[in-house]
């Protein structure tokens, strides 16, 4: 009797490991921390939940958007998004192509959104080209 509960407990154990390892294998959190350590753009957002902000990777620098929803001429639909990195030191190299990639992503979810960036990216992207110096 007590082997077959043995037996049984060591089969629920194996079932409990494999399953928490599919689990871990398919978090979405654990797919943006290795997108951010490659380098790679990835996207992570909850559609469904509008008041959760969501978070992309993109060469290296996290991002974080926050979501508002308003109404459309025939429905309601997230309407506005601001976008900010808490690590902005890390932003050496980016271009303005970079930020319209960025954009463009956001914009295939959200189409009807307005994108505002937070500062230090919003005065980079106001800058005009005769502003920048140029190299002689």
């Amino acid at each position: 009797m007590i082997v077959i509960l043995l037996r049984l407990f060591i089969i629920a154990a194996i079932i409990f490991l494999i399953y928490s390892f599919i689990k871990y294998l398919l978090n979405p959190k654990r797919k943006l921390e290795l997108a951010h350590e490659q380098k790679k753009f990835f996207f992570l957002d909850d559609k469904e939940n509008v008041h959760k902000n969501f978070l992309l990777t993109h060469k290296g620098v996290l991002f974080e958007g926050e979501k508002y929803l308003g109404t459309t001429e025939t429905s309601f639909e997230v309407i506005s998004v601001f976008i900010w990195t808490s690590t902005p030191n890390k932003l050496r190299g980016f271009t303005k192509e970079d930020f319209q990639f960025i954009e463009s992503k956001i914009k295939e979810a959200y189409p009807y959104a307005k994108i505002d960036w937070k500062s230090p990216i919003k005065e980079f992207l106001n800058r005009n080209e005769s502003e920048f110096p140029t190299l002689s």
